[in-house]
């Protein structure tokens, strides 16, 4: 690795809530690196550095922390995607997609993404950086991204931490980063995980209506909500897929069931879920007790959860239940929340929910000492600026999430925008299921449906820290980003047919 350039270009300086350690607000340290992706070697510059967050006066108000990716030799980015992405939290830093996904380099991980020690990062074959640059952004309290505030000046928390303010600063912090580095004719796309696809989904429409920037697509990777409605009976009865994939991955389906892979088992699960499950929770303490029954009986065997507890809970056994639940009589272990492959110990087998996140706990455990040390040793970055892992943002303003709309407004706009939606069978907090019920909800018009795709994966929430994942959703960017791309001389049109 080559040290190419170390610049401090602020006047201003920012500092850690947490600790009394300034940073220039205006900084980029440059090193050149390469990696082989899909057995070809691939030259590249890693910029990292802050950019600030500039204000209506065009004062500097906060500044974000970025890596940006660039590959070596391209004399003209014209025709050279651009990826912006973000992780959720909200509060989150950009470590994991960064260190685990798209980038050139990830975790030491197993090939079922568990810790192993030592410690570190590895080259990444699958990332998209072939065929794409990147930029990660870590937003106002991720990262090492902070408010500029000094002595008496405070930042109006409001102006960053919601909904809609998050998605207006940054939409003006991209515009920035964009003309900065000379990549207006470049093909762009963002891509959110978890609250990230909020943000993205936000930013989408934000872009082009006040930064006049259109997009090429958008990857939402385990969707929230992005603001569609999905409460009572149909949010009940989503659960049931989610909980038939958790059960069939730790063995507690009949063998009728069992024996069945997930390609065939999920879609008739998601079947019985509509059009049986839904129309039964619909009728409420109205449904006639021999239905109820034939219900809860069914989605025992669906669930590996007992028809007795169904019926104790009206056939909506809450999330935090079934994870405590499923694996009760078996050891007494608990289930991840964000991937149900994960096992936890609590102090009691008693109980209606886990004591902590057996997921996030094994992911955490190996994240952060890599991102610590890849970050100042490999990139150069260095400081004594605490990496926030997950920052200081709440209280967090959720009010006007119209994002899924805004989304859905963005594409009817931009003929070139797509969307394409990923997520992980064994999810339990954004579930696939969910994730397609997004994916149907977001053009109840139908004409986009083709411009809106959806892949599943064998693992949960980062279904990328799965090795044989790492490489298929890799391939699936990979190939939304070569197929959306327009074909030279295709305008941006609507046609009869």
């Amino acid at each position: 690795m080559k040290y190419l350039l170390v610049a401090f270009i602020g006047l201003f300086s920012l500092t850690s809530i947490s600790q009394n350690v300034k940073l220039p607000v205006d900084t980029t340290v440059v090193t050149s690196h390469s990696v082989s992706i899909k057995g070809k070697n691939i030259n590249y510059t890693a910029t990292t550095g802050t950019q600030p967050v500039y204000n209506e006066n065009g004062e500097a108000v906060a500044s974000l922390f970025y890596t940006y990716y660039k590959r070596s030799g391209i004399q003209n980015t014209e025709n050279r995607p651009l990826v912006i992405s973000f992780n959720g939290g909200p509060g989150s830093a950009s470590v994991w997609m960064h260190l685990a996904y798209t980038g050139p380099r990830v975790l030491k991980i197993d090939d079922e993404g568990f810790p192993v020690q030592p410690y570190g990062v590895k080259a990444n074959p699958h990332s998209i950086l072939d065929i794409a640059d990147i930029v990660y952004v870590n937003p106002v309290n991720t990262g090492y991204s902070r408010l500029i505030e000094e002595g008496d000046k405070k930042q109006d928390r409001k102006d960053f931490f919601g909904v809609q303010a998050d998605i207006k600063y940054l939409a003006g912090w991209i515009n920035t980063f964009v003309t900065r580095n000379n990549r207006w004719l470049s093909p762009k796309y963002l891509i959110g995980e978890s609250y990230g696809t909020t943000r993205v989904s936000g930013l989408a429409l934000e872009l082009q209506n006040s930064h006049w920037m259109y997009l090429n697509g958008v990857i939402l990777v385990s969707p929230t909500e992005i603001g569609i409605e999905r409460g009572g009976p149909v949010e009940v009865a989503n659960r049931l897929p989610y909980f038939a994939a958790a059960a069939w991955y730790h063995n507690k389906l009949p063998a009728t069931h069992q024996n069945k892979d997930l390609d065939e088992l999920l879609p008739e699960v998601e079947e019985y879920a509509i059009n049986t499950v839904l129309p039964a929770l619909v009728k409420g303490g109205f449904t006639d007790a021999a239905t109820k029954q034939e219900v809860a009986s069914q989605m025992a065997q669906y669930s590996g959860i007992s028809e007795k507890v169904l019926l104790q809970n009206n056939l909506a056994v809450p999330f935090r239940y079934f994870w405590k639940e499923l694996l009760r009589e078996d050891g007494g272990y608990t289930v991840g929340r964000l991937d149900s492959r994960y096992l936890g110990i609590d102090a009691k087998e008693a109980g209606d929910s886990p004591d902590y996140n057996s997921e996030l706990t094994s992911w955490l455990h190996s994240f952060t000492p890599a991102i610590n040390y890849y970050l100042q040793e490999e990139l150069n970055f260095k400081t004594d600026l605490r990496y926030y892992m997950f920052g200081p943002v709440h209280p967090w303003d959720r009010s006007g999430d119209n994002t899924g709309e805004n989304l859905r407004q963005a594409m009817a706009q931009n003929p070139n925008l797509d969307v394409l939606i990923q997520a992980g069978y064994f999810d339990g907090a954004t579930t696939y299921f969910n994730a397609k019920y997004t994916m149907w909800q977001l053009d109840q018009s139908g004409k986009m449906q083709d411009r809106i795709s959806f892949k599943g994966y064998r693992s949960g929430h980062m279904m990328y820290l799965r090795a044989e994942d790492l490489k298929n959703a890799n391939d699936d960017i990979r190939e939304f980003i070569e197929n959306n791309l327009p074909k030279e001389g295709q305008s941006a049109k609507y046609q009869l047919n």
